[in-house]
């Protein structure tokens, strides 16, 4: 009767220091393998062994991709996961008298080994490839992303790095996936007009849609945000459904923000005594997060009680029950309304499940589980599905040109283009055009040329990358966001002056080389705007 898709946005921007002995930011990356991506996988196997059948959809960012099957990074979240079982060790000899307490140091300690084992045995450093073969097996639907995450509408103005972001975004998913992309994810849902024949240029069938993207195309959707349209380069538009979004996303109003889930914020990094946790912070006395976190959310208090991960359990059970109910009753007043057969759509950032909302794998493994017992006692109104499998099925019911849009606050570019952040345009954009005059003034180059070219390319498309601007906006870590797209930049124009002066030195392109190793088989001969009459002007 009708549908129900989840999709998972998969990404981390770049960040790996091997300059520096540890590097604070880099427990993004960790955290997330920790959190999120190996208790995903450990739910896809729990489903697999008991024989309960799941269908999502996944993107992977290409720089995520990188960092999960890198060495160095391995290496280094080795170190990682190893000094968090120390602690949770140590921590298991501070709660004995504590049931409760060591209760759950046990819980911590049993999970970083779990991780210690799937990494180096299970995945053998690429943990790749367990979302891999899930893939393989019908069971996860892979999408691809933009080669560094740029947020695209700030990029209309130059269709030929748009183009490069897309292309070099699939083939980065053909090198890492055994399995096609069929469609791809715009990153921050950010579409413009005319971005679906670029889009189309890829040969992916479909992204996901803003809903307001949709609805406000032309003409109306008669469908609503309940069917994906056909936009006028032959590509389909998957609608983004706002309402599951506030169910399962917000911190204030959904499932995550239930009192007896684990409370993000509380920490034994920040109160347990300094000199107990220095071994396991930052620079021995930057107190962060552990991640062993003792408390459930209980309210709108200091006070916090105890974590019952029992107690949570039984939440997540009736959260999932509730989610999968709510979508049968939708679908079923939908199916006496609409034209098509009914599809909701819910992205997701991946993160979201684990790190931010520690139950959340828990809670998508109940989902699926309680749709397995809804189909076998025959209540078929919603099947948990992909985007291709629906459009197999059933096509697209209207041809639709959607408009400019994004899912981020107020539906458009002001996250990625505000007072804080637009100083950075100006700086990437010059970039870019200086990157085409460098391919029109050096179109054959080999050897230590190229390698410098080449270099350029990267350090031109790591500068694009949303998160820095995002992290502007939010005001979280600032001056990282800020050093990072100076760093591109100025990477970038040391080249292009070096190439200008014929003076390119080795030492220095070695050591950037080794800093920013990825997309390999990129050839910077890509990187120019489309006919040489647009760049005389800068020669």
């Amino acid at each position: 009767m009708g549908n129900s898709i989840l999709l998972l946005h998969s990404h981390l921007p770049l960040v790996r220091h091997p300059e520096y002995n540890s590097f604070l930011e880099e427990r993004w990356f960790f955290e997330a393998l920790s959190e999120t991506y190996l208790p995903l996988l450990r739910v896809f196997d729990r489903l697999e062994t008991d024989d309960v059948p799941f269908s999502l959809a996944m993107s992977f960012s290409p720089t995520l991709s990188f960092m999960l099957q890198d060495p160095f990074l391995m290496e280094r979240y080795l170190t990682y996961v190893t000094g968090n079982r120390e602690l949770a060790e140590k921590e298991l000899d501070r709660t004995a008298g504590d049931p409760p307490q060591r209760r759950l140091a046990e819980m911590y300690y049993n999970r970083y080994t779990a991780d210690l084992h799937d990494i180096e045995d299970k995945y053998e450093g690429n943990v790749l490839r367990g979302f891999d073969y899930y893939a393989t097996r019908g069971r996860i639907e892979l999408l691809a992303t933009a080669a560094t995450h740029a947020f695209l509408p700030n990029y209309r103005h130059y269709p030929e790095i748009v183009r490069t972001q897309l292309e070099l975004g699939v083939e980065c998913h053909q090198q890492n996936f055994s399995t096609p992309a069929r469609g791809i994810w715009l990153p921050e849902c950010g579409f413009y007009e005319g971005l679906d024949d670029l889009i189309a240029g890829t040969g992916v069938e479909y992204y996901v849609s803003a809903a307001h993207g949709v609805l406000f195309g032309e003409p109306q959707a008669e469908n609503g945000t309940y069917a994906p349209v056909r936009t006028p380069a032959g590509v389909a538009a998957f609608p983004r459904d706002v309402y599951t979004a506030t169910w399962v996303w917000s911190s204030e109003q959904g499932y995550p923000a239930d009192p007896t889930y684990r409370d993000f914020y509380r920490d034994i990094g920040y109160d347990l005594p300094l000199e107990y946790v220095r071994p396991y912070i930052h620079d021995d006395d930057t107190r962060i997060d552990t991640g062993l976190k003792y408390h459930a959310i209980t309210g709108a208090t200091d006070d916090k009680v105890l974590y019952d991960p029992e107690r949570a359990g039984e939440t997540v059970r009736r959260h999932a029950r509730d989610f999968y109910t709510r979508q049968a009753e939708h679908v079923e007043r939908l199916s006496g309304v609409i034209r098509a057969e009914p599809v909701i759509t819910s992205p997701y950032d991946t993160e979201l499940f684990g790190h931010w909302w520690f139950e959340g794998p828990q809670w998508i493994e109940e989902l699926f589980r309680v749709a397995d017992e809804a189909r076998t006692a025959g209540d078929t109104r919603v099947t948990m599905t992909t985007p291709s499998e629906y459009l197999r099925r059933n096509g697209t019911a209207q041809n639709v040109s959607p408009t400019f849009s994004s899912w981020g606050s107020r539906g458009y570019a002001e996250v990625w283009l505000d007072g804080s952040n637009d100083w950075i345009y100006r700086h990437t954009h010059q970039a870019i055009e200086r990157m085409a005059e460098l391919v029109a003034r050096f179109p054959d180059e080999s050897g230590l040329k190229e390698r410098a070219l080449n270099q350029a390319a990267r350090e031109v498309l790591l500068s694009m990358a949303s998160d820095w601007p995002f992290i502007m906006n939010a005001r979280t870590v600032v001056l990282y966001a800020e050093q990072r797209v100076k760093e591109h930049v100025i990477n970038f124009t040391r080249v292009y002056e070096a190439l200008s002066q014929r003076n390119m030195g080795t030492e220095w392109l070695t050591a950037v080389e080794k800093k920013h190793p990825l997309f390999a088989m990129f050839n910077y001969r890509r990187m120019k705007l489309p006919t040489t009459e647009n760049i005389k002007h800068l020669i």
